[in-house]
C-alpha cells in the first residue's frame, strides 16, 4: 500500500511546503500554512469539440457567441451584452452587498426563456424562496438545491440539463476526494476547474458568487480571477443605498465599465443617469465644492468633489481622502504650495468625493486642486461650472482623453461652462451655448474659477 503523503498549503497566497513553516516565504503571512493530504495528479483537462494539436491561425473559424440578455440594461452593459454561453463569471463583493439579490433578479428575467439551476451553500430552499417571494420572482424554469457537494451538483446539472448555473457561493463548495475543509486554497481552485470544465464541454454559463477579505479582494487563491472568463466586483457601502458592479476582467467585453443600482425594498434598482444621483442634493453657494467628469468605461460620469482645509492642532498636519488616492492628494499639495504659493503646510486637508464613487483617473486633478484651493482662500466656485484636466509637477494643465463625450455629458445635465486643458479646447467643437475656456497652468484656471463665482 502507498505510503500517504502530506503537504503544507498557505491559505493566504497557495504556497506550498513538504514541511510545515511559521511563516510562508512567499506572502509573509505568519501561521497561514495548513496541513493537506496530496491527492494523485489531477488528468490533463480537454475541452470537447476543440482540437489539441495546433492548427494554423487562418484556419481557425469563429463565430460570434451566443448571449442571453439578462434584462438588466446595466448589467448587460458590464458583462459586454449578456450572458456568453460556456462562460464562467465570478462575483465577488463584501457579505450583504446585494450579489445574491442581483442573481435572483437575473433568475426572473432570464428564467423565461432559459432553465436556471441555483445551487446554494449557505442558505436553505426555504429561504431562498422566502427572499425570492419578498423580490416578487416566481420564474417557473428557476430550480433550487441547497447543497455542499460538488458532486451532488453535478449530477443534478446532467440530469436537468439546464443553461444557466449559480453557485453561491463557491468558498462552501467541496470535492468529497480532496481532505481539506471547504473554502481552502485546494477545494476553491479544484472545485473551479471542476466547474470550467462543466461550462466549456457542455455550454453552459455558470456564476460563481465570491466573498471579499477585509482588504478588498477575493477570498481564496489568486488564480481563482485568472481561470474564469469574468470577474465582476460589486462595490458599495451596506448602509449606503447605491451600488456600483465592476467589471475588472471581460473575455467577451470590455473591462472597467460599471453599472449603478440602488438597492430598495423591491430588490437592486437600475439608476439609468449615474451623474444625476451623484449631484443629487449638492450644495450651493459654499466653498470647497466642484464638480469633475471621470470615465467609466465608455461612460463619463459626473461627479462632486468636496474639500475642508482647517488649521492642524497637530505637530504634522493630516492628509485624508475618500474615493481618490491620497498620495495623489498629497502631490496636488505639494503643487498648490509651490506653484500657487498657498501655505497648506500648517493646515488639515480632508478631501471626500460624494456618492461612494472611487477616481482613479488623472483628469480630475484640476477639480480636485480647485476644490482644495477654493476651502483654504473661502471662494465658490460656480455650480454650473465643469473641471477637467491633468495635473502636472510643474502646475501646468495636460490634455485629457474622449474630452467630446466629457463635454457633451455636460451640457446635457445643464452645465454652462467647461474649464478645460488648452490643447483640448483648441480641437474642441462648439456645443449649444456651453462655454468652453482652456486653460494652461493652475494658477490660470484658479483665478477664472473664482472670478466667476
Amino acid at each position: 500500500m502507498a505510503k500517504t503523503k502530506t503537504i503544507f498549503i498557505c491559505q493566504e497566497c497557495g504556497y506550498e511546503s513538504p514541511k510545515w513553516l511559521g511563516k510562508c516565504p512567499a506572502c509573509g503571512e505568519w501561521n497561514t500554512l495548513v496541513e493537506e493530504i496530496q491527492s494523485a495528479p489531477n488528468k490533463t483537462i480537454t475541452i470537447s469539440g476543440l482540437k489539441t494539436s495546433p492548427v494554423h491561425l487562418n484556419e481557425v473559424e469563429i463565430t460570434q457567441e451566443e448571449r442571453i440578455s439578462t434584462g438588466i440594461k446595466e448589467l448587460d452593459r458590464v458583462l459586454g451584452g449578456g450572458i456568453v454561453r460556456g462562460s464562467l463569471v465570478l462575483v465577488g463583493g463584501d457579505p450583504g452587498i446585494g450579489k445574491s439579490t442581483l442573481l435572483l433578479q437575473v433568475c426572473e428575467m432570464v428564467g423565461q426563456k432559459a432553465k436556471i439551476l441555483y445551487a446554494s451553500g449557505e442558505e436553505s430552499v426555504k429561504q431562498i424562496k422566502i427572499r425570492a417571494d419578498r423580490l416578487g420572482i416566481s420564474t417557473p424554469n428557476l430550480l433550487l438545491m441547497s447543497e455542499t457537494n460538488l458532486e451532488a451538483i453535478q449530477q443534478s446539472m446532467q440530469d436537468l440539463k439546464p443553461d444557466i448555473i449559480i453557485v453561491d457561493s463557491i468558498q462552501t463548495i467541496f470535492k468529497p476526494e480532496l481532505t481539506s475543509a471547504p473554502g481552502s486554497i485546494s477545494q476553491v481552485r479544484e472545485v473551479t476547474i471542476s466547474l470550467m470544465r462543466i461550462a466549456k464541454e457542455n455550454n453552459i454559463a455558470i456564476f460563481l458568487v465570491g466573498h471579499v477579505t477585509k482588504e478588498g479582494t477575493l477570498a481564496g487563491p489568486r488564480v481563482l480571477e485568472h481561470m474564469v472568463d469574468c470577474v465582476l466586483y460589486f462595490e458599495g457601502e451596506r448602509h449606503q443605498s447605491y451600488r456600483i458592479l465592476r467589471a475588472v476582467k471581460n473575455r467577451f467585453g470590455s473591462t472597467n465599465e460599471i453599472g449603478v443600482f440602488e438597492m430598495q425594498d423591491r430588490g437592486l434598482v437600475e439608476v439609468d443617469n449615474p451623474s444625476l444621483m451623484l449631484l443629487s442634493g449638492r450644495p450651493v453657494n459654499v466653498s470647497g465644492s466642484c464638480v469633475i467628469c471621470t470615465l467609466e468605461g465608455t461612460r463619463p460620469v459626473l461627479a462632486e468633489v468636496q474639500a475642508l482645509i482647517s488649521p492642524t492642532s497637530f505637530g504634522i498636519p493630516r492628509r485624508m481622502s475618500t474615493g481618490i488616492d491620497n498620495n495623489r492628494i498629497t502631490l496636488l499639495m505639494a503643487v498648490l504650495e509651490k506653484r500657487v504659493g498657498l501655505h497648506l503646510q500648517n493646515h488639515d486637508a480632508y478631501v471626500n468625493v460624494v456618492g461612494g464613487i472611487r477616481i482613479d483617473e488623472p483628469a480630475a486633478d484640476l477639480g480636485v486642486i480647485t476644490a482644495i484651493a477654493s476651502s483654504f482662500k473661502n471662494f465658490q466656485v460656480s455650480p454650473q461650472t465643469l473641471l477637467m484636466g491633468e495635473v502636472g509637477l510643474t502646475g501646468e494643465i495636460r490634455a485629457i482623453s474622449y474630452i467630446d463625450k466629457r463635454v457633451n455629458e455636460a451640457y446635457k445635465l445643464g452645465f454652462n461652462q467647461c474649464i478645460v486643458p488648452l490643447e483640448n479646447a483648441k480641437n474642441l467643437k462648439q456645443t449649444g451655448d456651453l462655454k468652453i475656456i482652456g486653460v494652461k497652468s493652475v494658477s490660470e484656471a484658479l483665478e477664472i474659477a473664482a472670478s466667476n463665482s
